[in-house]
């Protein structure tokens, strides 16, 4: 425990036999359960953590699963509702097995019946942290690419102030652009572009990290189920949590590298399905924070740029077009003032509009 608050940590690991019994010997004390998700593994990795689970000593403190029946009041109809909705949710997650649920182990294996990739498995291992009520949960990777005592500074900001999601950074140690692969640090840099977009936490970056704290308000508040399930999870997670009004803090890490672990992402491959990720997820941030939850003038004004530069891109078209075919005679001055007027129309409500979604979101990071 951290300040007398409960911490677990999940692990997702995925074929990592040689890397997963250093993940577990240099996890902190203060940890109180350490949720493991094996994703359909083909190598030793669930033989070892079952190794483990036997030689571990009885946890003193025991986290019993919370019960979800609540009993109907006058005015708890809402919170029957809610409960109503989890067990409707239960099988929309990856199906998986817990291969032991005993309430004072400390080591907590998942077993993932199909491989399903990093987010679903987080997301099974949320759904666990949520339903034993743990109050902060953080993220390490199975292949020891975090380093263990940075794990409290991940941790203190949900616990002692209350941040909803708070992230490690790497790009602010002076070693990254060293260690970092190149082709990593300019998808990071891309990525990390188009998600302060998207996300709508404009003083985020390294957003490819996934060690992460999150608080149990903030899990409360997500649908689990829908994380994405591949790596574009933290990027999703940053839009889903922007649309909840969650607060999020960054905190310096070092990046750890060539410690024995195999990277299974492929840049080449990642970095477009999470840029279409991103664009979908910023549209469905609009229409969802400013338009059904709560009218905002940001709404107004990205509206006006995407239709006056959709019809701005058809004047451009028709322009095109008559150049190509009957010269530049036939092209009226009517014609080209629409198409500057929209294309004006266009930047200035884009600017306008990022300006107002800057300045609404500065008091979610702390």
């Amino acid at each position: 425990m951290l300040l007398d608050k409960t911490v677990a940590v999940v692990v997702p690991a995925y074929n990592e036999e040689t890397q997963i019994g250093i993940v577990l010997d240099t996890m902190p004390d203060f940890v109180d359960r350490i949720i493991v998700i094996n994703d359909c593994s083909s190598d030793r990795t669930p033989d070892i953590v079952q190794e483990y689970i036997a030689c571990q000593p009885v946890h003193p403190q025991q986290i019993p699963r919370i019960p979800m029946e609540e009993t109907p009041t006058l005015f708890n109809r809402a919170n029957i509702i809610i409960q109503e909705i989890r067990k409707e949710e239960e099988a929309l997650f990856v199906r998986h097995q817990i291969y032991n649920d005993n309430s004072r182990d400390r080591i907590v294996l998942i077993n993932n019946h199909q491989n399903s990739h990093v987010g679903s498995s987080i997301a099974n291992g949320y759904k666990w942290c949520r339903e034993h009520a743990i109050q902060c949960t953080a993220v390490m990777a199975g292949d020891a690419q975090m380093d263990p005592d940075e794990l409290a500074s991940i941790c203190m900001p949900v616990i002692s102030e209350g941040i909803d999601y708070v992230k490690g950074n790497r790009l602010r140690n002076k070693a990254a652009r060293r260690m970092i692969p190149r082709k990593r640090y300019f998808g990071n840099s891309i990525l990390s572009a188009l998600t302060k977009f998207a996300s709508g936490y404009w003083s985020v970056s390294d957003t490819q990290t996934g060690y992460t704290a999150i608080s149990l308000s903030a899990l409360e508040e997500l649908d689990l189920h829908k994380i994405y399930p591949g790596y574009g999870m933290p990027n999703d997670m940053l839009i889903k949590l922007n649309i909840a009004h969650c607060s999020l803090r960054e905190v310096p890490i070092k990046p750890v590298y060539n410690v024995g672990e195999k990277s299974k992402m492929r840049i080449g491959r990642v970095i477009p399905k999470i840029s279409i990720l991103l664009i979908k997820g910023f549209f469905v941030r609009i229409l969802k924070k400013y338009f059904l939850l709560d009218f905002h003038p940001i709404f107004l004004f990205y509206s006006i740029a995407l239709l006056s530069g959709l019809t701005g891109f058809y004047f451009l078209i028709r322009i095109i077009i008559s150049l190509v075919r009957f010269g530049s005679n036939s092209i009226t001055t009517g014609t080209y003032l629409g198409f500057i007027a929209l294309l004006v129309i266009s930047l200035m409500s884009l600017g306008i509009g990022m300006w107002l979604d800057v300045y609404d979101n500065e008091k979610l990071q702390k």
